[in-house]
Formats: structure tokens, sequence, C-alpha cells
């Protein structure tokens, strides 16, 4: 897996595009090996032209691979800020342009949000798991307010997906894989418009029961 790893991140000086489509076809070969058979439906729903913030579950540590080789957009992710200072997959994520979320430090917050509306502006969309961690019975826990803030500041259209059937491949603090299907369900957009009216806590509302029907 490290050597993956390295191999991934020295592919980040090549154009994003070409990066990130190759970075999907690895991936895609990797959960193959490991016994996970893919399956995705919604993928109707995006417009390849559009950025989008794209708000899915968190099921299990192979949500990293699984949603790149799901979702074909160029996007980058949000990660606790801790996990830039982890060797080689500190590396990885922040030439990725992966997006730091320092919890509890509004100044380190401001920044982040500054950093995500310039990615957005940029073209690049960026996925977020609102959970801000796996769960740990299979069931979906709270959603963190701090990514519908995000969308709020940025207007951004939302894209939720829901995935199922990863929690059984490999459940948090298990060292056990057990093959089996894997299934990635992709909404229909939720436009600004829809949403501008909306309070953080309605919104988070409204896209926790959007990515809980997705994923069930």
């Amino acid at each position: 897996m490290a050597a993956f790893c390295i191999l991934a991140a020295s592919l980040m000086i090549m154009p994003r595009p070409f990066t990130f489509n190759l970075a999907r076809h690895l991936f895609s070969m990797l959960i193959r090996i490991m016994g996970i058979r893919l399956q995705v439906e919604g993928r109707e729903h995006l417009d390849f032209d559009q950025t989008y913030l794209l708000m899915g579950n968190h099921q299990s540590l192979f949500d990293l691979f699984v949603i790149p080789a799901a979702i074909p957009l160029v996007f980058t992710g949000v990660e606790a800020a801790r996990h830039f200072k982890i060797p080689v997959w500190g590396f990885l994520i922040r030439k990725w342009g992966c997006i730091p979320i320092q919890r509890g430090n509004l100044k380190q917050a401001t920044k982040s949000l500054d950093l995500a509306k310039q990615t957005l502006e940029s073209g690049l969309s960026i996925a977020i798991l609102p959970e801000g961690h796996r769960t740990r019975t299979g069931k979906m826990g709270p959603f963190k307010k701090g990514p519908f803030h995000l969308a709020k500041a940025t207007a951004a259209p939302l894209v939720p997906f829901g995935i199922s059937g990863l929690y059984d491949f490999q459940q948090k603090g298990g060292l056990l894989i057990t093959p089996g299907e894997v299934t990635v369900r992709i909404g229909p957009p939720i436009p600004p418009d829809l949403y501008a009216h909306l309070s953080v806590e309605e919104l988070r509302n409204l896209v926790f029961r959007k990515i809980q029907a997705l994923a069930a």
C-alpha cells in the first residue's frame, strides 16, 4: 500500500485532469484486487462542466479509494489538519490540494473557507464526508455543521451520494476484509437557489435525509 501511495504521489506533477483519470484507473484496479465489486448508479446526474460540493456517508477507510473510482469528476477533498502530518499520506493529500480542517480553531476555519472558495472558483470540485469519521455501527452518524457553512458560503451545487456495502467489507477497528459488492448511488444535484433560504441546520438535515436514502 505504501508503494502505491508513493506512486500516486509522484503523479501529482502532471496536469490534474489526466492525473485524476489515471488515479481513478489505479484505484479501480486496486479495489478489484481487494475483492470489491463496485456498482455505480446515478452518474447521469452529473454535468462534467460544473463544479460541485460532493457529500456522502463514511463507511470505511476504503471510501478513499471507492469514491474516486465511482465518481467521474476531478475533485479534491477536505481532511482533518492532523492527517497532513502523516508520512506519505500527508504529502499525497497536500500535493492533491486537499483542504485542511482544524476543529475548534475559528481562524483556521476561516482560512479553510477561503481556500475552498478559491478551489471551486478554479474549476475543481470538493468532496466532503460530513460525519467526520467512519461509522462504528454501520449506521450513519450525525453530520458536522462545518460542511454546510461551507455550502452556504460558496453557494455551490451539492451532490449527495450514498455508499452501501463497504462497512461489511471492512469495519473500523477490524483487520479482516470480506470481499463483496459495494454500491455508490449518486443523487441529483441540489442547486444553491433551492437551499439559499435554509439555515445551516435545515440544510444539514436535508442532505442527511438524501444521503441516508441513497445509502439504504
